[in-house]
């Protein structure tokens, strides 16, 4: 198969933006699922030791990836502890 992908990228070289931008893309959406499945906190890999994490969650922790008009670290409690 790379032999083939190979030939035509010799043959045609306009391909190679093509391959080029889909690698790419392909590339920050596995990074971007990777930082869902390790980052955020309604994703719970271990029951046993931490069955909720989203409890321990302050009221200053940013788990957004990005957040336009919010400062986080001027946030105060506004939830009961469990």
């Amino acid at each position: 198969m790379l032999s083939t992908v190979s030939r035509q990228l010799k043959s045609h070289p306009a391909l190679i933006p093509l391959f080029v931008f889909i690698g790419g893309g392909c590339v920050m959406s596995m990074s971007y699922l990777a930082r869902l499945a390790l980052r955020n906190p309604d994703v719970c890999w271990d029951k046993s030791n931490n069955p909720e994490p989203w409890n321990k969650l302050g009221p200053n922790d940013q788990y957004k990836f990005f957040s336009v008009n919010t400062d986080y670290s001027k946030l105060k409690k506004d939830r009961p502890d469990f």
